[in-house]
């Protein structure tokens, strides 16, 4: 971990991470996104995935798809934005937080089932026939376990 810790150094040194280390209302601004943008993203990936995974089958599928995938694709990338620049406040603290490294490793699978879920257009077939292959399914569901244990291990690391 030596070689590791002056990039950390590095990072904590960074403009953004000055400013919000010297102003606490920077870091509540940026915080507040992040919590924002994690909601954008939960809000509408949940109900994208229990649909495909079969639930409320009476609403169609179309529109959704279109809707909520690109929804919950502006709450990852304003949740990863900000959770990237809230890491440089103290990256040396968290990087040896078990919790955060937890939460990186279940964000990296959820954003590879994502990769997967969309590969080939097969999201978009299933939202145009409105008929979810297996596949799909249980993608859908291991997406809402991959999203929630995300929220989960991101509340745990406060903890340790």
């Amino acid at each position: 971990m030596p070689e590791v810790l002056p990039w950390l150094d590095a990072l904590a040194r960074w403009p953004g991470a000055r400013w919000l280390q010297g102003s606490g209302t920077a870091y509540l601004v940026v915080n507040a996104l992040h919590i924002l943008g994690i909601g954008l993203l939960l809000g509408a990936i949940l109900p994208l995935d229990l649909r495909l995974a079969g639930f409320f089958r009476s609403t169609p599928l179309a529109p959704l798809v279109d809707f909520l995938a690109r929804a919950a694709a502006v709450g990852v990338v304003l949740a990863l934005t900000t959770g990237l620049w809230l890491f440089t406040v103290k990256p040396g603290d968290y990087w040896v937080n078990t919790a955060f490294r937890i939460k990186v490793l279940l964000l990296a699978v959820a954003l590879l089932n994502v990769a997967w879920q969309h590969r080939g257009g097969a999201l978009a077939a299933a939202a145009a026939s409105g008929r979810v292959p297996a596949g799909t399914r249980w993608r859908a569901l291991a997406s809402c376990v991959l999203w929630l244990a995300v929220l989960l291990a991101g509340r745990w690391i406060g903890f340790l």
